[in-house]
């Protein structure tokens, strides 16, 4: 029979899969469209009777994937309109206090949806943990900023989805109590900036931030530019109302041109540095009220200090974006040399350290090292270190293992993690991980971040300066001390 749970807004039906009960596509807040277009997150309305929780709710308005991403990690696209949805994985609706884990996904803050099948929480349900997967707005739709006081809605229907949890999950045998948040990529940026934002305070006890710090976040000044350059491709005013009376895909298809023009012309006087660096048009903004200052600022400042964080990296995120589309090998030593300056770094100082500490690299290769710490290693390494500051429960991982699709190109790219973290090495993954990953590092992994959601220890020492303990995940498993020590120096007051 299929399970029924009464939530506060209706009852919803769902279904058991292997002994796990799994309810899809619940909404968490009302359909952002029509007068809730580019509004916050807007209550959902109660319905009467039964509705049915079998399937994964609509995916919110994104762009098209990239090809390469798309190849090498499917992610559906679902119409309709009622797409601020959660799914949930729970080993027994009338079990109480379990422990609650909610995933936020990652893309650019310009994709992304719950859908995906590597977010399965089968597992986690399976091993005593409730597993919640959300979607929430992304691009424009998330994260247009016009200056008129309404900012960051994809941030605030992650906040609107979590008071869910917290007023609804013990229906569903969780603990309202005990919630970690984790997400990569985007939505590890996503999680590290909810540590910092007043309106998720007390929503979450724990957090896992993978492939992802607290540093992509844009000022004001900049997001108003990004929302200016949108209304200039509109042909509309730069207004919240002129923008919410242009149809979905019109927009959608000018985030597009715009996100081309920013790379084909990456000009700070135009765009702003936040934008131009990081090319991404669309990030969380310090709007001085749901952000009141940059998040990493914050955090070393107290913020978040009541939660147990684990943060972490891949030894190779940026070589997914270059090694399987043949960039890689495309490399001039002058491309490497522009990046560098770019990032405000020295020159011929940089290049000396990397060819060092990487002997046998290609200008390929040292430029995917470059951007890799750029964007995610010096991050992750500067919130782990600023949440240790004020807090002892702070954990820091490296995952490691290579992947062997594209000749090995890819080494251990960007969210290769995921399906060892929730334990889905079979689901659409053979693209990425080859044809034989090895499941007893999923089930280390998966293993660990079981136990942090419980107990909030994953296993290891904890993180502290200047001892900065790692577990590095790989065939083999070990702890290591300060593993990126030369990148930190070389980064240290530019990033």
């Amino acid at each position: 029979m299929n399970p029924v749970v009464k939530t506060r807004y209706g009852a919803s039906r769902g279904a058991v899969s292997d002994g796990v009960r799994v309810f899809k596509g619940i909404p968490y807040a009302a359909p952002p469209f029509g007068p809730n277009r580019l509004r916050p997150p807007q209550p959902v309305a109660p319905w009467r009777g039964v509705r049915d929780a079998l399937a994964f709710g609509p995916t919110p308005p994104k762009q098209e994937i990239p090809p390469l991403v798309s190849a090498l990690m499917p992610e559906p696209a679902i119409p309709g309109e009622d797409c601020l949805t959660l799914n949930i994985w729970t080993p027994d609706a009338h079990a109480a206090r379990l422990p609650v884990i909610v995933w936020i996904p990652g893309g650019m803050f310009e994709f992304g949806t719950a859908a995906t099948a590597w977010y399965d929480g089968s597992h986690f349900a399976r091993d005593g943990v409730i597993c919640v997967t959300i979607n929430y707005r992304v691009g424009a739709e998330g994260f247009l900023y016009l200056g008129d006081g309404v900012a960051n809605r994809g941030l605030l229907d992650q906040a609107a989805a979590l008071r869910w949890v917290r007023d609804n999950i013990s229906a569903f045998g969780g603990d309202p109590g005990n919630v970690t948040i984790f997400g990569e990529s985007a939505g590890a940026m996503s999680v590290a900036t909810l540590l910092a934002m007043p309106r998720a305070e007390g929503l979450f006890q724990r957090a896992i931030a993978q492939s992802g710090g607290a540093q992509h976040v844009m000022s004001a000044a900049t997001a108003r530019r990004v929302g200016r350059e949108l209304a200039r491709l509109l042909g509309v005013e730069a207004t919240r109302a002129a923008i919410a009376a242009v149809p979905v895909a019109r927009v959608i298809s000018a985030q597009a041109e715009l996100k081309n023009e920013l790379v084909a012309n990456p000009d700070p006087e135009r765009w702003g540095v936040e934008a131009v660096t990081a090319l991404l048009p669309w990030q969380p903004v310090v709007d001085g009220d749901t952000l009141p200052a940059p998040p990493l600022d914050r955090i070393g400042a107290g913020a978040g200090a009541s939660i147990d964080l684990m943060v972490g990296t891949n030894t190779d995120e940026h070589r997914l974006f270059l090694a399987a589309g043949g960039a890689l090998d495309s490399v001039s030593d002058e491309a490497l040399a522009g990046l560098m300056a770019t990032y405000g770094l020295p020159v011929e100082a940089t290049l000396g350290a990397y060819r060092a500490a990487h002997p046998a690299a290609s200008p390929g290769d040292l430029l995917a090292a470059v951007q890799t710490d750029w964007y995610w290693r010096i991050p992750a390494i500067r919130l782990a270190d600023a949440h240790a500051r004020n807090s002892p429960a702070t954990y820091m991982y490296e995952f490691a293992w290579r992947s062997p699709s594209f000749g090995g190109a890819l080494g251990a790219c960007h969210s290769l993690e995921i399906p060892f973290v929730f334990d889905t090495l079979g689901h659409q993954t053979a693209g990425l991980l080859g044809p034989n990953p090895p499941q007893p590092l999923a089930d280390r992994m998966h293993t660990a971040w079981v136990a942090f959601a419980m107990f909030g220890d994953p296993g290891w020492p904890r993180y502290s300066v200047p001892r900065r303990a790692t577990m590095r995940f790989d065939e083999y498993v070990e702890v290591v001390e300060d593993p990126w020590a030369m990148e930190r120096e070389v980064w240290e007051g530019r990033r």
